[in-house]
């Protein structure tokens, strides 16, 4: 038996790419960006009571990691990239049906699209489904999970001053958290695992409509170079 869905809807992000995404939601709190929902969906009637959430649950389809076959065997980030895990014990985007979940802060409503921060979602992510978050029943005590025990290492994130300016500017003109975001998803060092930087080596990724590159000094620390608008 098969099954037909639709989007309710997609988001607007702060990530054009999926390089340097946090790897879970909530690692990078001024991760931003807009679930704009489609009709009937857009309809004030579909929201009425979400004012008294501050969380929701996000159905959502990996759209740019949609496979013909399905995989039985996935090679997680978390473990290195080099070491295979059962996919049903990952939270890998290579899934069966495509589809994640995320559980993201609610900042704002107005019918028809809901504000969101502490995302991990691609700009243009469709949505199949919103569940407000229910926190006696989604935290469970003494649950765990062998391995991912603890939040990803944080590596110390230093700026050019000519970075640091263009960045300041630019969040001043976007009326977003430009340094922060920056910041929280560099800090949890978005290279493979497996891949040994070379400090003369530049790295970059897309925020908004910006290009931010950044280099390795030592394998330890990440510096920002420049924060520039993106040729497309």
């Amino acid at each position: 038996m098969t099954y037909s869905v639709s989007p309710i809807g997609f988001v607007r992000s702060c990530f054009k790419e999926k390089f340097a995404i946090p790897r879970q939601p909530q690692l990078a709190p001024a991760a931003r960006g807009v679930l704009e929902l489609v009709a009937p969906f857009d309809q004030p009637e579909a929201i009425q009571g979400l004012e008294q959430v501050s969380h929701v649950w996000l159905l959502f389809v990996f759209h740019q990691a949609l496979e013909d076959k399905p995989r039985l065997k996935v090679r997680p980030p978390r473990l290195g990239g080099n070491q295979s895990m059962g996919v049903f014990a990952t939270r890998a985007t290579h899934r069966p049906n495509g589809i994640g979940q995320s559980v993201v802060a609610l900042e704002k409503i107005e019918p028809g699209k809901l504000w969101l921060s502490g995302i991990d979602l691609l700009d243009g992510t469709p949505v199949l489904d919103i569940k407000p978050y229910v926190p006696y029943a989604d935290q469970v005590p003494g649950a765990f999970n062998h391995m991912a025990a603890a939040a990803p290492r944080l590596l110390p994130v230093s700026w050019s001053q000519p970075a640091l300016e263009q960045a300041e500017l630019h969040a001043q003109r976007l009326s977003e958290p430009l340094v922060a975001l920056i910041e929280q998803c560099l800090a949890q060092d978005p290279r493979p695992a497996y891949q040994t930087p070379e400090p003369e080596r530049r790295y970059g990724a897309k925020f908004w409509d910006l290009d931010v590159h950044w280099h390795y000094p030592t394998p330890a620390e990440i510096r920002i170079l420049d924060v520039v608008l993106a040729n497309d």
